[in-house]
């Protein structure tokens, strides 16, 4: 490792620590905002689960703060303390979007099924890229550099295979709490406000990544 590569991870961790000091702050303000619906977030995940006719997705509360997801091994939908039990646009639109992916992986959803399938190998090759490319150098085997890079290039595919998936989530439950009215006009500008900066960390990751698998690139070339 040289100063590059410093500089570009001090950079982008720069970059994702804005990023996600902003959706912090946009989640702690509409989670103080009301609905006039009156609906939890759990309430709401349930609602627009029944309305896509899925029977067997259980939701759950789980614990922390942004910690919510949706678990499509288990079919489970996990929604934090204040998400769960929030009445709020921020728990309207986080409940929602991870239902989004529920209703992605029932629909058969293409992007979501690629990055699950790609899940074995992004979990071996986050863990072992980077030792794979340091003994390729050190023992000057360059297919052992290039094997490294080539893990890690799965997580870079990863991460860019994330973005529709969070995307198209979003815009599902978006476009349910509008057609079913769950929000009022106000308040959904406020829940795609929320979504927006929570897919803007996955296009920071996204970016961070294929920056490093560049810098690797450069130099398993040069060595």
């Amino acid at each position: 490792m040289d100063m590059t590569y410093m500089i570009l991870i001090g950079f982008f961790m720069l970059l994702g620590m804005i990023v996600g000091s902003r959706l912090k702050s946009k989640m702690k303000k509409y989670s103080r905002m009301p609905i006039q619906a009156g609906l939890s977030g759990a309430q709401i995940a349930k609602k627009m689960l029944q309305e896509n006719g899925i029977n067997d997705v259980k939701i759950t509360q789980g614990q922390g703060f942004l910690t919510d997801h949706y678990n499509p091994t288990n079919k489970t939908i996990s929604l934090s303390p204040e998400i769960y039990q929030g009445a709020s646009i921020a728990a309207a639109a986080v409940a929602a979007h991870e239902t989004g992916h529920a209703v992605q992986h029932a629909k058969g959803y293409k992007w979501l099924e690629m990055r699950s399938k790609l899940v074995p190998v992004v979990q071996f090759g986050s863990q072992f890229y980077f030792w794979v490319i340091m003994a390729g150098f050190v023992l000057s085997f360059t297919g052992l550099v290039w094997l490294g890079v080539a893990l890690f290039a799965a997580t870079t595919l990863f991460s860019f295979i994330t973005l529709p998936v969070e995307y198209d989530a979003s815009n599902r439950a978006l476009a349910w709490l509008n057609t079913t009215n769950s929000l009022t006009s106000q308040e959904h500008v406020g829940a795609k406000d929320a979504l927006k900066w929570a897919a803007r960390t996955y296009v920071v990751s996204a970016l961070a990544s294929v920056g490093q698998l560049l810098y690797w690139v450069m130099r398993a070339s040069n060595d």
